[in-house]
């Protein structure tokens, strides 16, 4: 009992990681319709701005918020100089955006070195606290509790708000969005560049026990996708639940049968997929 309810608590709490790439990943991929190679590189950006500015100043909250707003920066200038050009050229994107990965890695081997590092754990947050039988780690708890409020506020934001019904609208169809008045560009912009900052906010959390190192971008970028893919294009529903099953998927196949870890996570998605092609949640 207890060894299930800890993994369980483990996959949780990777799935909350999971949600924070995916969420912005599907604003990007889901909602805007750009096939962004790059995302993983957010991820991977915000854990060695975090690393940089815990050396300097010793402030989790510090690093937190310089990794959204580095890597958001980085996100507006990507979606506003280059990937605007190539509105629904879908090879185009995917060719630009690799490059920049490409770039993104080369650019972190020269400045950070190419020796895996880990984010030192707040203090407050070292320690373990007592869910039902198991003690399970706090700072991974809160991880859980974040992922979650993340998902309300996105929510909150895209269904119960103007923004939100003026994202969707220039969404499913700029020419009429741009004949109502609305101003498509920097309304694209910003949500690509939230996108991105919400992958940078993953790297630093994900630093203290995932660690950084040349090629993480590499590694979290398809289970991102998958969980994408899973719950089905531009669903903020979906990404929840798709992140969740593929954080639980994921850890169980590791503990149980480690030589068939990637069998037991992505023949469930390939069987979700043969069952319902535009994901759990996805519109058709």
């Amino acid at each position: 009992m207890e060894f299930w309810l800890a993994q369980t608590l483990n996959g949780l709490s990777f799935g909350a990681l999971l949600f924070l790439l995916a969420s912005g990943l599907s604003l990007i991929f889901g909602l805007m319709r750009i096939v962004n190679i790059a995302h993983g590189s957010y991820y991977l950006l915000g854990a060695y701005i975090a690393l940089s500015v815990v050396k300097a100043t010793h402030s989790f909250i510090l690093a937190l918020v310089a990794a959204a707003a580095g890597v958001g920066g980085v996100g507006f200038v990507m979606q506003r100089v280059f990937l605007a050009r190539f509105y629904r050229q879908t090879l185009a994107q995917v060719l630009l955006t690799m490059g920049f990965s490409f770039v993104f890695a080369d650019v972190a081997l020269l400045v950070w070195g190419g020796d895996p590092q880990r984010l030192p754990t707040p203090s407050l947050l070292a320690r373990s606290v007592p869910i039902g039988p198991v003690f399970f780690p706090a700072y991974r708890a809160v991880m859980i509790v974040v992922g979650a409020a993340v998902a309300l506020l996105l929510w909150l934001v895209l269904e119960k708000t103007r923004i939100g019904a003026t994202l969707r609208a220039a969404v499913d169809d700029q020419e009429m969005a741009r004949g109502l008045g609305i101003d498509v560009g920097p309304l694209l912009t910003g949500m690509f560049a939230l996108g991105a900052a919400l992958a940078g906010i993953g790297g630093v959390m994900g630093a203290p026990f995932l660690g950084a190192y040349p090629g993480a971008d590499s590694d979290v970028l398809p289970l991102a996708f998958a969980v994408v893919i899973i719950g089905g294009l531009g669903s903020l529903k979906g990404a929840v639940v798709g992140s969740a099953l593929v954080g639980i998927l994921d850890n169980f196949g590791k503990a149980l049968f480690p030589e068939l870890s990637y069998f037991t996570l992505f023949v469930p998605m390939a069987i979700i997929l043969a069952v319902r092609p535009t994901g759990l949640f996805g519109r058709a």
